[in-house]
């Protein structure tokens, strides 16, 4: 099972790292090769969501005492392949201002404003939602370690429950022999 996972991790960081390297190459190329760049790259990060799902479910059937260290390799990928994401918005933006710029004849300086304005707000969206995710993690992590803590406590009811079983038996037991003892005193 794990093995499947490394070779899907494996597949992911190789089409990772093409990914990476097509959109640096995108705001440099001429228009028709972007069109098709734009396109593979779309196509490629969809294969990465694919094997990102892949692997999500090859983790949940992993046992629960070893899949808190896929889950944390889980939760990096997907922090990656946001990043991927958004650095591919960000192409693609670029690509899509240098059309609108070569249709319209217009120099962008004031699209520029608009686009540094889309850009921040963009960037405090995603760390808007990272912290979201973040605060979600917590949450999972905190109900995981209350049923730890649940868990626990029963078992040490249990433990409880049978220590006192043995101390009311221990108890009648010594009745019993307080009686036989007071008995034989007696004769």
């Amino acid at each position: 099972m794990s093995s499947d996972f490394e070779g899907y991790e494996q597949d992911f960081a190789v089409l990772t790292a093409e990914i990476t390297s097509k959109i640096s190459r995108v705001p440099r190329l001429p228009p028709d090769e972007k069109k098709q760049m734009v396109a593979n790259v779309e196509k490629q990060l969809e294969e990465a969501k694919e094997l990102l799902e892949q692997m999500d479910l090859e983790v949940r059937e992993i046992p629960p005492q070893s899949r808190g260290m896929y889950s944390n390799r889980m939760r990096s990928y997907k922090q990656e392949m946001g990043k991927l994401e958004t650095d591919f918005k960000r192409s693609r933006i670029a690509y899509s201002d240098e059309v609108r710029n070569e249709l319209l004849g217009d120099d962008g300086n004031s699209s520029e404003n608009q686009r540094a304005h889309l850009l921040d707000n963009t960037e405090r969206l995603e760390r808007s939602s990272r912290r979201l995710e973040a605060g979600y993690q917590i949450a999972v992590e905190t109900e995981q370690i209350g049923q730890e803590m649940l868990e626990n406590l029963s078992h040490d009811r249990e433990k409880i429950q049978r220590a006192r079983e043995r101390l009311r038996e221990t108890d009648a037991n010594l009745g019993k022999s307080s009686r036989v003892l007071t008995g034989m005193l007696r004769r």
